[in-house]
This record gives structure tokens, sequence and C-alpha cells, in this order.
């Protein structure tokens, strides 16, 4: 297989390929990114709910409660909107990055082409995304009262309005474009340094990707607190939570309650669930590109 993948540079997809080539692969990444790790996800999003009088030990205590107090399929509850928002907010993330990547790097790849594209692609995708990622983290909040994610969809936007879809939409790129611009820096960093010959290694991109993931999780961890109280207000019954309508209001909220300490609330559960979200992502990404640019070789 080694001399099969070796007579073309798979990474760099021919002038053939198609935009609908580049929207499949990454629909099926995105798919494949959220939904594997979506248990842990839920942990990380109610360990950083601002007051929340559930409180867990680690991942591994939060798993097991959640599982035996509310059952196995709480711990999926939501997964539909990740689902169905993913598919095409990633289709586009990825095409978008794809061309972009190309007309900065002007046929000399690079990590900082890589991070700036990610960053662009970012823009366009967290548009489509924003309004699911609301309706997801409703449904993971303790008691959230939803029946399913069409429920919960029209009761916040009868309730709330239109706005409560998008509040968080500047803390979403805000958190986002930092983190895909070091995802996609990092990574593109890692794997030519993993990978200098460019041939085909699912294993490189798993490694690239996870430890790529890692980083960026860890260091927007703050801004990813400030985005779930946003999402997450209208649920609350604390009125201050209820009023917050930035990222600024936000943060100060969380600095007078919780101090430094309150912007870190679910890092680990954050890095856990990126690590191998984010090789999933990648791996699967990179394999429609190989079986792309063997066809079309």
């Amino acid at each position: 297989m080694t001399e099969a993948v070796t007579d073309f540079d798979y990474e760099e997809l021919p002038a053939t390929t198609t935009l609908g080539m580049h929207l499949v692969a990454g629909a099926a990444a995105g798919i494949m990114e959220h939904s594997v790790m979506y248990p842990v996800d839920i942990v990380k999003t109610r360990m950083q709910v601002v007051g929340s009088t559930t409180m867990y030990s680690g991942v591994a205590q939060a798993l097991r409660s959640i599982s035996t107090t509310e059952g196995m399929r709480s711990l999926y509850r939501g997964v539909m909107s990740v689902v169905l928002g993913a598919g095409p907010a990633h289709a586009v993330y990825f095409a978008t990055y794809e061309q972009t990547k190309k007309v900065l790097a002007g046929g000399n790849a690079n990590a900082m082409a890589a991070g700036a594209a990610g960053g662009v692609a970012t823009v366009v995708s967290d548009a489509l995304m924003n309004p699911f990622d609301v309706v997801k983290q409703r449904m993971q909040l303790v008691n959230s009262g939803y029946r399913n994610i069409w429920h919960c969809a029209r009761t916040v936007l009868q309730s709330e309005g239109l706005r409560a879809f998008y509040v968080s939409y500047p803390t979403t790129l805000l958190m986002n474009m930092p983190f895909q611009s070091i995802q996609f820096g990092c990574y593109d960093l890692f794997l030519r340094t993993l990978n200098p010959t460019h041939v085909y290694s699912p294993s490189t991109h798993v490694m690239a990707g996870g430890l790529a993931g890692a980083v960026a999780a860890l260091l927007t961890t703050p801004i990813d607190c400030c985005k779930t109280l946003l999402q997450t207000r209208g649920a609350s019954l604390d009125t201050e939570v209820r009023q917050a309508g930035s990222m600024r209001d936000a943060a100060r909220i969380i600095y007078r309650r919780e101090g430094l300490r309150g912007f870190l609330r679910g890092a680990k559960p954050r890095v856990i669930a990126n690590m191998p979200a984010t090789a999933i992502s990648w791996t699967t990404y990179e394999y429609f590109k190989w079986m792309i640019s063997r066809r079309e070789a």
C-alpha cells in the first residue's frame, strides 16, 4: 500500500477536485468528531455551568453518576442537534479551509497559511453551527425538561427570541478563531514534522490531530466557560446570569464568583474530549482526501 500512495502528494488535492468532494469529506469528519466524544462533552458543559449545584470530582465519576442516576441515554441527550449541525457546518468549514489555504499559501503550504485559513473557515461554519450548539447545551443540562431537540428549539425561540441562538456567536468566534488557528497551525506543523515524506499515514494523522486538539482546547478553555454561560443563561434561575448579554458580562460574573479558577472549569474534560475528537476528525478527513486523490490520480 505504501508504494501505491507515494506516487502522488495526497495532501494537495488535484485541481479537478470539486467543491462537492470537499463538502462530503468535511461533513463526514464533523459528524464523527462530535458524536463519538459526546458523553464527555456533556460532562464539560455541566462542570462549566455557573451556580450549578451538581458537583463532579472528575470525568470518570461524572460519567458514572450521570449514567447511574439519569440512565445511559442521558449521555447522548441533544446529540442529534450536533449531528444535524456538524454535517453542513464542517462541510463548509473544510471546503473554506482548503480554498483559503490554497490562496494564502500560493502553492507553498506552511503552518501560518494553514492557521489563517482555519480562522477564516471558522467565521463561516460557526454562523451555521451556533444555533445547533445552543440547543445541544440546553439539552445537556440537568433536568432540562425538553422532550427532544425540536421541542427545545421551539421553546427557546418562543420564550427568548431568535437572539438567544446567536447571543454567544461573538464569544464563539472569539474562542473558535484562535482555537482553529492554533489547531490547524499545530496540526500542519506536527504533521510535517512527523511525516516529512507526505506518505499517507493514519497513525501520523491521529498523533498530529490529537496533539493539536489538546493544545488548542487547553488554551481556549477560559473563553469556552464564557460561551457556556451565555448559551445556557435562559435555563438558569440566577437573575444575574439570565441578564448576561455579552462575553464581558459572562467573564465578570465568573471572575467575581469563582476567581481565575472559574475560567478553567471543565478544562480536563474539554481536553479529553478534543484530543480524540480532533484526531478522529483529521483522520477521517485525510482518509477522504486520500481516497479522492487516488481516484483522481
